[in-house]
């Protein structure tokens, strides 16, 4: 086993194991495309009949953006942690809080993953050990209620509230404790504990490093890829997709409403944040270059990681929404189940025809996408904690891996850190999309600065040799598409929550305070020696600054952007 020492010295633990090839990564990367169940439910809800058209549309600027990450990413053969940090790097030149940033950012948007499936994850489970008995006006037991002289005058509606709130067992409305925190609530109730479960077996999986994780990756993969696939297609040839559930072609009047509205500022400012909430998912590939220094050949395994990653996430993002759509309607879609994400098992077995049996196999294949998917975030948002530790952004502890190449001390920092989260998603579905909005605005900042990053590395680090060099016109794209994305996350964060944006802006700024302890306290105002050793250059060369104010000027534009979006569009 070849192994790299990414802290310059070669101390038993501070060490990542070279084991995989691109394939290794594309399987780690494979949960990727079960993001798209975390808020099927919930664009649909704020975009209606567009909603489809709003996940292709987000999938494709992911894989014009990726180009740019893969970039840069063969600029460092000896870095973990993502394109976040092969990006922070290019700011480094400008500003030492800019840099560690989009690391911070990178991880914030990662993380919520683990609580955020997790909490689906087990509702699923409480559901099945723990169902909510169903009553129709067709029921027995409903007539019999009726048929009770104590019931007199009383409507079937009034039965099937009594006789479903009579027999929804009690562990459903047990909870330990809870209580609000500002505009979320949070409860550590049945699904909280459930999901502390999941997530020490997501652990368990990890503390083996990548290769184990991989291998284990890949057999859940291929259970979970291909019922998605065959979800998509199968509707598509059997006859069951309703053209008409794809029009009328207009943003809905008000959010998780079917009326029809108009493509008016508070049309638009829906769809925005449709597109907004969708990046969170459909971006998310660039996952699969977070393992660059554990590959065995970075030059030609990392642009093969992100680039087929990004392929698939194209098929699965375009199919899978269309034909929900198609099937369900706008009606079905803003069903409660489907918005929360507890429906879409039973609504996957319904488009394959299956009852019984196969309904239980759907949902199960539905938590195991779950899983697929929270273990994908482990993953990677483990390293990169571990890499801005070995860089001298976040505390040295982080840096500690275990014999087997993983980095343990990132990795119960994201459980303990989730683990809060999770009693917040698990109380209910406000408090779900609020982590899922806040998440995301730390996800378009990085996306901001890792997009400006490719052509500042060009100007700042032209001379260095390129694995892989991106067509100059994808660069430029990925430039664009930055401020489209800051205009997205202006207009559209408040859609989900009032507050949404400006707590996505101090949970990001909570960096400066984390690095100035690292950098001032721990370093002694000095990054480590062998931060730049990929660039083959000192921390006295950071002092020439290529690109003059250009960096700078990006980055009042960045802002200029999202406050005028936030100002002109409104609900």
């Amino acid at each position: 086993m070849t192994s790299i020492t990414t802290q310059g010295v070669g101390a038993p633990g501070s060490q990542l194991h070279r084991t995989i090839n691109w394939q290794g990564a594309f399987w780690v990367a494979s949960g990727v495309p079960a993001l798209v169940l975390f808020s099927i439910g919930g664009i649909a809800g704020t975009t209606g009949n567009l909603a489809f058209v709003i996940w292709t549309t987000s999938v494709i600027l992911g894989l014009i953006q990726s180009f740019t990450y893969a970039e840069i990413a063969g600029l460092f053969p000896s870095k973990s942690g993502g394109a976040s940090v092969y990006g922070a790097t290019a700011w480094l030149r400008y500003s030492k809080f800019i840099a560690p940033l989009s690391v911070w950012c990178n991880w914030l948007a990662w993380t919520p993953v683990l609580s955020l499936g997790c909490s689906i994850a087990a509702a699923y489970i409480l559901s099945a050990l723990a169902p909510i008995p169903g009553f129709s006006e067709a029921s027995p037991e409903v007539a019999a209620w009726l048929a009770d002289p104590a019931n007199a005058g009383k409507a079937a509606a009034d039965a099937i509230a009594a006789l479903t709130a009579a027999g929804t067992p009690a562990i459903r409305d047990w909870t330990l404790y809870s209580g609000s925190l500002g505009p979320v609530s949070f409860s550590l109730n049945a699904v909280f504990w459930i999901g502390v479960i999941l997530m020490l077996i997501v652990f368990s999986i990890q503390h083996r490093g990548i290769l184990g994780t991989a291998n284990v990756q890949k057999i859940i993969g291929l259970v979970v890829i291909i019922p998605m696939l065959i979800v998509g297609i199968v509707p598509i040839l059997t006859g069951q997709i309703n053209w008409d559930n794809y029009t009328p072609f207009v943003p809905l009047a008000e959010a998780y409403s079917p009326a029809p509205g108009e493509w008016n500022i508070a049309g638009w400012t829906l769809v925005f944040g449709g597109m907004f909430i969708a990046a969170w998912s459909a971006y998310a590939f660039e996952t699969s270059i977070c393992f660059t220094s554990e590959f065995k050949n970075p030059q030609r395994d990392t642009v093969r990681a992100i680039l087929y990653s990004g392929l698939l996430c194209l098929v699965l993002y375009t199919l899978v929404p269309f034909t929900f759509q198609g099937v369900l309607g706008l009606e079905g879609m803003l069903a409660g189940p489907i918005v929360d994400g507890s429906g879409v098992g039973h609504a996957m077995a319904a488009m394959v025809g299956g009852t019984g049996i196969i309904t239980s196999i759907m949902i199960m294949l539905m938590i195991l996408a779950l899983m697929l998917a929270i273990m994908t975030a482990m993953a990677g948002s483990s390293r990169t904690l571990y890499q801005g530790s070995v860089d001298g952004w976040l505390p040295k502890y982080l840096s500690r891996v275990n014999p087997h190449g993983a980095p343990t001390a990132a990795m119960w920092t994201d459980l303990v850190f989730n683990l809060f989260l999770l009693a917040i998603a698990a109380a209910d579905a406000t408090s779900y999309f609020f982590i899922l909005a806040v998440s995301n605005c730390g996800y378009i900042i990085f996306n901001f600065l890792n997009l400006n990053a490719g052509w500042i590395h060009r100007i700042d680090n032209g001379h260095i040799p390129r694995p892989w060099r991106a067509p100059t016109i994808f660069i430029a794209a990925g430039c664009f598409l930055s401020f489209v994305n800051a205009m997205f996350m202006g207009a559209g964060a408040k859609v989900w929550n009032p507050w949404a944006l400006w707590a996505g802006v101090i949970a990001a700024a909570l960096i400066i305070p984390v690095f100035c302890y690292r950098h001032y306290i721990q370093d002694g105002g000095k990054f480590p020696p062998h931060m730049l050793d990929d660039l083959g250059i000192s921390e006295s060369d950071l002092a020439v600054r290529k690109a003059g104010m250009l960096p700078y000027l990006t980055l009042v534009a960045g802002v200029a952007v999202v406050l005028i979006a936030n100002w002109i569009f409104v609900i």
